[in-house]
This record gives C-alpha cells, sequence and structure tokens, in this order.
C-alpha cells in the first residue's frame, strides 16, 4: 500500500517538474503582461488627468468647481509610479528616477532640483518637480492662475500667503527701503505623502507659496492658465518681512489680534542660486 503510495507521490512531483519546465520559457511574457497591465492603468490615471483638463480648462479665466473636485479626487490617487517614479529608487539629490547621473562629488545642498515637464499648451502645464532635501523654491506668485499640487513622496512644508484686500501699504520710510504691501498667512504646515491634492486660486489658498523640502521629496503640478507673460502671467518672486518691520499705513482694517499671520511682501529679482536642472519625463505619454 504504502508502495503504490510513493510511487504515485513520485508520478505527481515527476509531473509537476515537467510542467513547470513546460512554463519557464513563458514566465518572462507573463512578467512583461504583467508590466504592460500596470502601465495602462497609470496611463489611465495621466491620460485621465489629460482629458480633464482639455475639457474643461481655457488660456483664460478659472476652471468650475465642478472640475476642480473631480480632478483633485483623481490626483488624491496618484502615487510615484503613476508619472514614472520608482519609490525604492529615489535618491537624495533632487533626480528621482529621471535618468539623471548622480553627482556623488557634489555635496548635497549644492544638488540641484529638477524640473519635468510632462505636458503644456495655452490652457495648463502638467510638470513634476523633484526636490533633494532642505532645497527650497522660494516664495513667488501664480497671478490669475489656480494650481494643483500633489506631494507623490516625502514630506515638504509650504509656506502660503494671500494678499490682504483691499491693498495695504505702510507709511513710507523714505528712499532705500523696498516697497512692500501686506499679505496674510494663510498656510504654513508640512505635507507627507500620501496625502490629499492643495490646490490655490487666483485670490485664496495661498497663491503666493514657499517650497521646502523636509525629506526627498517629489510634487506633481497642474497650472491652469498656464505661466505666459505677455498675458500679464509672469512669475514674481518676493521676500516677506515681520509685520513689525514697518508701520502700517492705508488700506484694509486690521485685526490686532492677526498680526502675527501678517507679513509685508516686497518684490525681489529671481534669486541667483535658484537653479533647476531640466529631467527628462519616463511615465505614460499623454496621447494627444
Amino acid at each position: 500500500m504504502f508502495s503504490k503510495f510513493r510511487n504515485a507521490t513520485d508520478k505527481a512531483r515527476k509531473l509537476a517538474i515537467e510542467h513547470e519546465n513546460c512554463l519557464l520559457p513563458f514566465i518572462p511574457c507573463f512578467r512583461n503582461l504583467i508590466n504592460m497591465v500596470e502601465q495602462q492603468n497609470s496611463s489611465s490615471k495621466v491620460q485621465a488627468s489629460y482629458e480633464l483638463c482639455r475639457k474643461t480648462f481655457t488660456p483664460s479665466g478659472a476652471p468650475p468647481s465642478s472640475a476642480i473636485q473631480k480632478l483633485c479626487s483623481l490626483l488624491d490617487t496618484f502615487g510615484p509610479a503613476d508619472v514614472g517614479l520608482k519609490e525604492e529608487n529615489r535618491d537624495d539629490r533632487g533626480h528621482g528616477m529621471l535618468g539623471l547621473n548622480r553627482l556623488s562629488s557634489v555635496a548635497r545642498w549644492a544638488q540641484p532640483m529638477t524640473y519635468v515637464d510632462v505636458y503644456e499648451c495655452d490652457s495648463f502645464t502638467m510638470c513634476i518637480f523633484c526636490f533633494p532635501t532642505s532645497s527650497v523654491i522660494p516664495l513667488h506668485d501664480h497671478p490669475s492662475m489656480t494650481v494643483f499640487s500633489k506631494v507623490l513622496y516625502g514630506s515638504l512644508h509650504v509656506k502660503a500667503y494671500d494678499w490682504v484686500e483691499p491693498a495695504c501699504y505702510p507709511k513710507s520710510k523714505g528712499p532705500g527701503y523696498p516697497a512692500v504691501r501686506l499679505a496674510k498667512l494663510t498656510v504654513d504646515k508640512t505635507l507627507t505623502a500620501p496625502c490629499e491634492t492643495s490646490v490655490l486660486y487666483p485670490k485664496r489658498g495661498g497663491n503666493l507659496h514657499c517650497f521646502t523640502a523636509v525629506t526627498p521629496c517629489a510634487v506633481l503640478d497642474i497650472l491652469t492658465p498656464p505661466y505666459r507673460e505677455d498675458a500679464g502671467r509672469k512669475c514674481t518672486y518676493y521676500h516677506d518681512y515681520p509685520f513689525s518691520t514697518f508701520s502700517r499705513g492705508n488700506g484694509a482694517e486690521i485685526d490686532d489680534e492677526k498680526i502675527d499671520d501678517l507679513a509685508w511682501l516686497a518684490e525681489i529679482d529671481t534669486p541667483d542660486d535658484l537653479y533647476m536642472r531640466q529631467g527628462a519625463y519616463t511615465g505614460p505619454a499623454v496621447q494627444v
């Protein structure tokens, strides 16, 4: 009885080995098929974002609230793999997985951020920023623009202001002092992936913001309409001064209890140390 059972077991084991050997040549094909399916799933997110933007955004004017909600819901599902970034291969040099060589001889603080174009047209821009730790995009504005920001991985500190309305200016301190305007702090927090999509609007939500990388991180941005100087949408950089730096002048009434959230912003030239290298987009292609 036991010999019959042993013979049956040996036959079963031999049959399993034979079937395994027969399947070996097809394993790479199965893997490729799985990769294709994953790529298609990722592509559907990028493509769906493009389609939604294309249908609802225009070269001028604010997008409807319904489109904003739909796009936020879609972007909330994005991870690094959906745009060609691989989590296990991130480094701390602002390169992500964008095909850029590591520069081991240069100190980490000197490493530039990486900017990647995903898609751009007259109505909107889709792009990715990859940050090494402690890198900063200085305080800047988005005139007449709506901007969606989705942190794909890592932690990013956001400090953002909106202008106080009506416009408020300090009493003049004479020549040699910068021209400033009063703004109110609306965002001062760290975003850590996975997290919800942030949205800023032309006059609210922190239209003037500064990004500081707490850890290596990447952000997917969609801007509508995009920057365009001849249409009055020039990117302007600012320096923020504490409220106590200048005496209040004419303009909006100020609640003394909220003075800590106020700052004077002065326009500055583009910082000399702001440098971004161009990266190659390696995610699913947008089908136009």
